[in-house]
């Protein structure tokens, strides 16, 4: 028995996908755990630096019953949606996308980035819908990074990405409890991590750090003991991210790149998709088929 067995419940480790120009770090859907409160996917990408004239081309693609946050360090991604959404995003702001009944969006690298070859580093999440809002309007939401609250503290500086945190809240939207934030250490930095939510885990993104003396390795997500409180510090810098919320009493099912608590749902968005019932992203249309094996893997984003 680990003696960090009361404040760790499990670690869960990557599933990494080398695509070429630069790697995919997937903690969530895992076979130990399926979610952090509402966080039901977590994806790491890069860092890297995509060769001149190349870029990041995810194709336009639907989603059915969650949203996804996208929060970049670096780069930039241009979003296209079924709803007439063009925006794009850089380091530090959020695109919260809500597919609720169903929605197709595209990323890409910008052009004019893509000359030089663009930069990727960055997190994307899809954040399961609670029971009573898995079928709402779908919508999406841009929060610009200094409209995001930044916490700086004991040489930590936290920016709150969604939910209330160190006594600050995020202007982004949530349907269910949520926390989110991005947390840069300094060398020799120390941040709190309370027991404001139910569920809650840690990711180093990079660098070193440890949590109440136990030592965080990069790429994996450390799902915390309910009630625990920690600190989370820093030797020589490291960058890491708490996510977590309210547990969902009623299981989500992942197929693809739609989630819900019902099946049927679910395969009502294959039917739909497969017959090109959803709504096209306007100037987009070079869209992902639906996959034809089971079980299928998740949007990939060459």
């Amino acid at each position: 028995m680990s003696i960090h067995d009361d404040l760790v419940l499990q670690t869960l480790e990557p599933v990494t996908h080398d695509l070429g120009g630069f790697k995919v770090h997937r903690t969530l859907p895992h076979r130990e755990r399926t979610m952090v409160g509402p966080f039901i996917f977590f994806d790491q990408m890069g860092p890297a630096h995509l060769p001149p004239g190349g870029g990041i081309d995810v194709r336009p693609h639907p989603h059915i019953g969650l949203s996804t946050v996208t929060y970049l360090f670096d780069g930039a991604f241009q979003h296209r949606d079924s709803l007439g959404t063009d925006a794009r995003i850089t380091p530090g702001a959020v695109n919260l996308m809500t597919a609720g009944t169903g929605i197709v969006h595209s990323e890409r690298s910008p052009a004019d980035v893509r000359p030089g070859g663009p930069a990727l580093s960055g997190i994307q999440t899809w954040l399961a819908l609670p029971d009573g809002r898995e079928d709402i309007a779908p919508a999406f939401e841009h929060v610009e990074a200094d409209a995001l609250p930044l916490v700086e503290a004991g040489g930590a500086r936290a920016r709150v990405i969604m939910g209330d945190l160190w006594g600050v809240g995020a202007p982004t939207t949530t349907h269910a409890t949520t926390i989110y934030a991005d947390i840069l250490l300094d060398a020799s930095a120390a941040v709190p991590i309370d027991d404001a939510a139910e569920e809650r885990a840690v990711y180093l993104v990079h660098g070193d750090a440890t949590l109440d003396g136990l030592t965080l390795e990069p790429q994996r997500l450390y799902v915390l003991r309910p009630g625990v409180r920690a600190i989370l510090s820093s030797a020589r810098g490291g960058r890491a991210m708490l996510a977590g919320g309210s547990a969902f009493a009623t299981p989500r099912h992942v197929w693809w790149n739609f989630v819900h608590s019902s099946r049927e749902a679910i395969n009502e968005a294959k039917r739909a998709w497969k017959a090109g019932r959803f709504a096209a992203v306007p100037g987009d249309s070079e869209a992902i088929p639906l996959p034809e094996f089971t079980p299928p893997k998740t949007v990939s984003y060459p």
